[in-house]
Order: C-alpha cells, then structure tokens, then sequence
C-alpha cells in the first residue's frame, strides 16, 4: 500500500530487500519485481532481458545513470546464468519433452523443460508396478500426476509414445482447460523434436543404469555390515533378519515397547510392531521389556502367522540390566538359542551374555553405522 509499518532490517541496507515495510516502495513497483523474479523462476530470459534492457536505456537517457548501472548489473548476472543454459532450439519456444526407459523392476520417466528455447531444468521420476502397462498407458499416468501439480502447463508436450486412444482425447482437453488455450500432444517421427525425444529417452536410461548400480553398491555395503557384525559377535553366519527392542512413553504417561525389523539390513517397517504395556503399576523399564518379549514370542506358540519368522539377532536397546532380563524372558518361553545383544546408547557398548567387558565397535565400521541405524528406528 506504500504505507511506512515498520523499521527496515539489514536486508534492506544490503540492497537485498525493497523494503516495503518502509513505505517508500508502493504496490505497483513491488509487483513489478515479483513478475520479474517470476519471469527469472521460469526460465523467460529472453523476456525478462528485453524488459531490463529497455529500462536501463530509459534511465539513461533520463539521466538517472545509478539506477541504469543497477540495471546493467542485473543483465550482467541474468548473463551469467544463461552461459549455464544450453539453447536447444531456434525458436522461443516453451515445451516439456517427456520419454521414458524400462528397467527389469523400475521405469524411469525423464522430462526435459524448455522455456524460450532454452534447457532450463530436467526431471526423472522412478516408478514401480509397471510391468503389465503399455508405454502409453505409463506416459498417461504420469502427464495425469505432473501437471496435477504443476502450475504452468506449456503449450506444447513432446512423448515418447502415443497415449491410449481413450486418454489421448481426454488428457489433451484437461491440460488445455488449465493452460487456457490449446495444448498439443506430439509423437515426433523425425527432425528436430524426434532428435530431442532421443536425447531424454538416453538420459533417462542413464539414469535406470545409475540407480542400479547404486543399489547394487548399496546391497554390497549392507552385506559387508552384516558379515563384519557377525564375525564381531561370533555368529554362525550374517544375521538376515535382525529385531530390535525399545520401551518409551507416549506424552510421558503411556508406556508403548516397539520392534523394529530389518531384513538384509533394510527397514522392513511392514514388520513393525508395537506393544502397549499393560498391568504394570509405576515405571519398571526391567518389567516392561520382559512383557514385551513374552507377547512376542507366545504368538509364536500361538502359530500366529505376523511373528512367524524367528529373528536371527535380537538387539536390546539398554545396557546390562536391560540385557539381563530380556535372556530371562527368553529361557522362559524356549528361545535362549536366538543371539541376544544389549546396545548401550552412551557409548554404542554392545553387551554379550557371558562377557563381563562391553565389545566396542570401530567407530568408522559399517558393522556400528548398522546397529546404530536399527536402534534409532526402534526409538
């Protein structure tokens, strides 16, 4: 409104704010330089250039060089980012090529975003459950999320591959209806457009290759954590599947024990499962744990299908005690055999039935970064 609300901060100092909190900017101006920094977001260089551009020989020939050399300043820098930018087409063009490629498990959906000709930003996105859908039925799916989210629809979308009759129709209405006026979707043969779809369909499975291998590095880290654990712990073999043990409150009144499982060293959180703690009057961690594990495994008696897979490695988050009563629990109920640890969150001790001295992990190991990250999901 140009009405003075407040004192200006150091922002304002810094030329890095208009301050309209102090009255000297009205509402026209500020809107000026929100569409400018609008125009900067989207990728309307060219646009925004020509605007500056006559603005600066304005203020110069009305004399007002300080605000020209601002001017200048700012072209210099719209410069910059645009040595960045590759010019991918003649034209000013603004379109969204989209190609996808097919991986064993994954699709990869790529999108390249042109505004005003130019390669402003590129996109993939990962998909699973594809296997029985057609490229087109893919692309479909994928146009319906994007632009459900996205704003700016641009006039024109290039495919790798033609869209369901029943969808083409139907998607190519709705995206006009948001854009406000035509949008066309194209399957390019040959040229220009066809060389474009090419090149994200490439990125695209470069970026399937990548994640793949990735994973696969991943996979082999997890393993080396899982055999490095069990040689420290004397396992007969890598523990698959490891349960983790923790008792906290909830709003520091109700008392919940929670189980955390990690298959291959991976959260399986459709494992997860949690206790409320029941019939214990006042605070016994020791109690607490012992219940917990004994509703465990009594559903194993139970034959209940949800606890059916014994844990190759239980970690109790606590230290002796905590350890102590849980190997109680388990004789118990016939499941001393199962290897039982305490994990001491202090100083990441680990305690051993038996071992009177904690067994300290190397602080750089894959072996502690693995127990560590199972005791945070329990927490």
């Amino acid at each position: 409104t140009g009405e003075k609300v407040g004192r200006p901060c150091l922002n304002q100092h810094i030329k890095r704010c208009l301050g309209p909190c102090t009255g000297e900017v009205n509402r026209e101006q500020y809107l000026e330089i929100v569409h400018a920094v609008d125009m900067l977001l989207s990728g309307r260089y060219d646009s925004l250039t020509k605007q500056l551009t006559e603005r600066m020989q304005a203020a110069a020939e009305s004399l007002q060089f300080e605000k020209a050399a601002e001017l200048r300043d700012q072209l210099t820098a719209i410069g910059r980012v645009l040595e960045k930018q590759k010019m991918i087409s003649a034209g000013l063009e603004d379109r969204d090529i989209i190609a996808m490629a097919r991986g064993v498990e994954e699709t990869c959906v790529g999108i390249l975003i042109m505004r005003e000709g130019h390669a402003i930003g590129r996109e993939h996105y990962f998909l699973t459950g594809t296997e029985d859908l057609t490229q087109g039925e893919i692309l479909a799916g994928y146009l319906k999320q994007h632009y459900a989210n996205n704003p700016f629809v641009p006039p024109e979308i290039i495919l790798s591959a033609d869209l369901p009759d029943n969808d083409a129709e139907l998607i190519s209405e709705w995206l006009s209806q948001q854009r406000g006026t035509k949008v066309h979707l194209l399957v390019p043969q040959r040229g220009d457009k066809k060389q474009l779809v090419e090149m994200v369909e490439k990125n695209a499975v470069a970026a399937l290759e990548e994640r793949l291998t990735r994973s696969v590095r991943q996979g082999e880290l997890l393993q080396s954590a899982l055999q490095e654990l069990a040689t420290y712990l004397a396992l007969p073999s890598s523990p698959r599947r490891i349960e983790c043990y923790d008792i906290s409150n909830i709003s520091g009144t109700e008392a919940v024990g929670s189980m955390v499982v990690m298959l291959d060293g991976e959260p399986a959180r459709s494992e997860y499962r949690r206790f409320r703690i029941r019939d214990l009057a006042g605070p016994n961690d020791y109690a607490m744990m012992q219940q917990v594990l004994r509703r465990r495994f009594h559903r194993v008696q139970q034959d209940d299908t949800r606890f059916a897979d014994l844990p190759d490695l239980i970690v109790i988050d606590g230290g002796k005690g905590q350890l102590s009563v849980a190997l109680q629990a388990l004789q118990e109920l016939g499941f001393a055999q199962i290897p039982t640890i305490g994990l001491a969150e202090a100083e990441e001790h680990i305690f051993q039935p038996g071992q009177s001295e904690p067994l300290v992990l190397p602080r750089q190991s894959q072996s502690l970064y693995l127990v560590q990250r199972i005791r945070d999901e329990a927490l």
